[in-house]
């Protein structure tokens, strides 16, 4: 008889670099534009959040890309910032995604909840999240990649 886990596996991808793009006009078609730009340089991007300010005009766009990207996306972000009249690009490549996957993660919200609290235990920076049904990542200082392997591996048994 197999035993039931809801987290069946852990990830560690250290070829990532983060970019923001720091209070972008909130208007219809911004997003189109910014990612429209990168992919017509062949960018990919994974992770992407968008958080908003007080008052609701300008928001922060943030995301990751491939390390060896950065440079070329860092690039056209500039680029897109004067031109949408931005007020600033951010770029880290000091970061790694951490992810554990399984089945229905989004239904158990405690396993998100022990994930970030025993990272936070350990001393590691959460600097992104991202989740989805069957998996949530942590982008974390690339340092600290291998033990939130470790420590993550170790809280879901794996």
């Amino acid at each position: 008889m197999e035993i039931y886990r809801p987290v069946s596996g852990v990830t560690l991808d250290r070829d990532q670099a983060r970019l923001a793009i720091l209070q972008v006009p909130d208007r219809p078609g911004i997003a189109g534009e910014v990612f429209g730009a990168l992919a017509s340089k062949n960018i990919s991007v994974d992770i992407i959040i968008q958080a908003f300010h007080e008052g609701g005009s300008v928001n922060d766009i943030t995301f990751t890309v491939k390390r060896n990207d950065l440079g070329a996306a860092r690039d056209v972000l500039e680029k897109i910032a004067s031109a949408v009249g931005a007020s600033r690009v951010l770029a880290d490549q000091d970061v790694a995604k951490v992810s554990i996957v399984g089945a229905g993660l989004m239904d158990q919200p405690d396993i998100a909840a022990t994930m970030f609290r025993e990272l936070g235990k350990a001393g590691i920076n959460i600097k992104m999240i991202s989740t989805s049904d069957i998996r949530i990542s942590c982008v974390v200082s690339d340092g600290d990649s291998e033990q939130a392997v470790r420590l993550v591996h170790d809280v879901f048994h794996l």
